[in-house]
């Protein structure tokens, strides 16, 4: 691992083996971000008065440009840490998921959840089995029967509030699912 490792141990006398696993670790972490600042591992075992049935609590806090990455795994989390190299393991894991989040943040991948749309029913067409919402950018946009996802189209008036989903239609945009808005009914 070419970022500075630093490895503690607290209430645990210093195992090469223990060590050795931590900078294994440690160096995988450099696959999912290369720029890490600083690497700090911290393994301690509370309960120095038992030789068995020791709980682990392992932290790693990791500094990359603009951030601070800090994992603890402790006892209270889940018992499975009497053994060192589990709790050892779940923290790495957990900073890891932590580090390539960063790094799709960074890149400009993260997944980001549109809104639906918002807008009020502009007029509605029984006897053809559709409507027209008109939205919050003052357009109009052409639903059916067949998109009300939470209410019964004939149970519709004109003024309620809804959400949808809009979609390119043959003759301008459409609302492909159309949620009602209003106290007795669930938005989506």
């Amino acid at each position: 691992m070419q970022t500075p490792l630093q490895i503690q141990f607290r209430n645990l006398e210093p195992s090469t083996f223990i060590e050795a696993a931590a900078r294994k670790r440690a160096a995988t972490l450099e696959r999912f971000v290369d720029d890490i600042i600083s690497c700090r591992v911290t393994i301690e075992a509370p309960h120095q008065k038992q030789h068995h049935g020791n709980l682990y609590n392992v932290s790693v806090d990791v500094r990359v440009p603009g951030k601070e990455v800090v994992v603890s795994r402790s006892p209270d989390d889940d018992h499975a840490f009497e053994d060192v190299y589990v709790a050892m393991r779940d923290a790495f894991d957990a900073t890891r998921r932590q580090l390539q989040d960063y790094q799709r943040e960074r890149r400009g991948k993260v997944k980001r959840h549109e809104v639906p749309l918002h807008g009020r029913i502009a007029e509605l067409h029984p006897d053809e089995d559709f409507g027209r919402i008109l939205d919050s950018a003052r357009r109009e946009v052409y639903f059916h029967r067949n998109s009300i996802i939470n209410a019964d189209f004939d149970s519709l008036e004109v003024g309620m509030e809804v959400r949808f989903a809009e979609e390119a239609g043959e003759k301008g945009p459409q609302a492909s699912t159309v949620y009602l808005i209003g106290k007795h009914h669930i938005a989506g």
